[in-house]
C-alpha cells in the first residue's frame, strides 16, 4: 500500500467496527474454544502445542492445525502482515480475556514504571517455555486419563499429572484469575505467544499508528484494552482507539516516514 493511501479512518466507524471484531471473535471461540481448554487441561506437555506429534491425546481438538506446524509458522507471518490482529481478532483466550475484563475494577490504562516493566512478562514467558522446550527437552509431565466425559477427564488428569504440570497448570489459571482485578492481564502481562507477536509488530506491513498531528493526550490509551497507543508492541490492531483521537490523529495501513513513533 503506497503512503498516500495510508489515511485516518473516520471516528464514525468505530461501533461497526468494533461490532465486526466482536462477532469474528466469538466465532473464532466457537471454532478453536475448545483447543484452548485442551491446552491447559489436558496437554501432558510443559508447552502445550509444539509437541503433537508425541501426544496420546488424539481426540485434541488442536492436532490439525499443530502437528505438521502450519499454525506456528501461519501466526509470525501473519504478524508480519498485520500486526498483533490474531490477539485482537482471533485467539479465543483473549476474548475471553476481556469480558472477564469487563468486570474487572483497576484497567490500569496508563504507562508508568509497573506496566512497563510488566509488559515484559510476556517475553519473559516465552523465554521461558523456550527454555522448556529446548533446554529440557520438553518432558511429558502427565500421562491424560480418558474417562468419558471432558471433567471427569479433566479430574483424573488433576489426580495423577505430575507436579511440573500441576504448578504450570496452576499458575496458568491463576494468571488468567487475575484477569478478574486488573483488566486483560493475561493478555497484557503474561501471554508469551502474544508476546512473541508484539515483537514483529513495529515489521508489520498494515497497522494502526500515529501520525504527525499526535498531540500525547493517551486518550487512545485509555480507550484501549490492550493500554497500548496504535503500534507499540501491546498494539493488537483492534481499532477500538477509532474515534479516542480529539486530533484525527490515527491513520491506518502502511506508516509514512512521518507517523511518530
Amino acid at each position: 500500500m503506497p503512503e498516500a493511501v495510508a489515511r485516518t479512518l473516520s471516528p464514525a466507524r468505530t461501533t461497526r467496527l468494533r461490532a465486526i471484531r466482536r462477532t469474528v471473535q466469538f466465532g473464532m471461540l466457537a471454532l478453536l474454544g475448545q483447543w484452548s481448554f485442551y491446552g491447559i487441561f489436558r496437554c501432558p506437555f510443559i508447552v502445550p502445542y509444539v509437541s503433537c506429534q508425541n501426544c496420546p491425546v488424539i481426540t485434541c481438538h488442536g492436532r490439525l492445525l499443530t502437528m505438521f506446524w502450519g499454525f506456528w509458522l501461519l501466526l509470525p507471518l501473519s504478524a508480519l502482515a498485520v500486526g498483533r490482529a490474531f490477539c485482537g481478532w482471533a485467539c479465543p483466550g483473549g476474548l475471553v480475556n476481556q469480558l472477564l475484563g469487563l468486570v474487572a475494577p483497576l484497567k490500569a490504562r496508563v504507562r508508568n514504571a509497573w506496566t512497563a516493566a510488566a509488559s515484559f512478562g510476556g517475553v519473559a514467558a516465552l523465554l521461558l517455555c523456550a527454555w522448556v522446550w529446548f533446554a529440557m527437552g520438553q518432558p511429558r509431565s502427565n500421562v491424560p486419563i480418558r474417562a468419558g466425559e471432558f471433567l471427569g477427564s479433566v479430574a483424573l488428569t488433576f489426580e495423577h499429572a505430575g507436579p511440573a504440570w500441576i504448578v504450570r497448570t496452576a499458575v496458568v489459571l491463576g494468571l488468567l484469575a487475575a484477569g478478574l482485578i486488573l483488566s486483560n492481564f493475561w493478555c497484557r502481562f503474561a501471554c508469551p505467544t502474544g508476546a512473541g507477536l508484539g515483537l514483529l509488530n513495529r515489521l508489520s506491513l498494515l497497522r494502526f499508528y500515529k501520525t504527525e498531528a499526535c498531540n500525547g493526550c493517551d486518550k487512545c490509551r485509555k480507550a484501549c484494552e490492550m493500554a497500548a497507543r496504535p503500534d507499540e508492541r501491546g498494539c493488537t490492531n483492534c481499532g477500538d482507539c477509532l474515534g479516542s483521537c480529539p486530533v484525527d490523529a490515527i491513520g491506518f495501513g502502511r506508516p509514512p516516514k512521518s507517523a511518530k513513533p
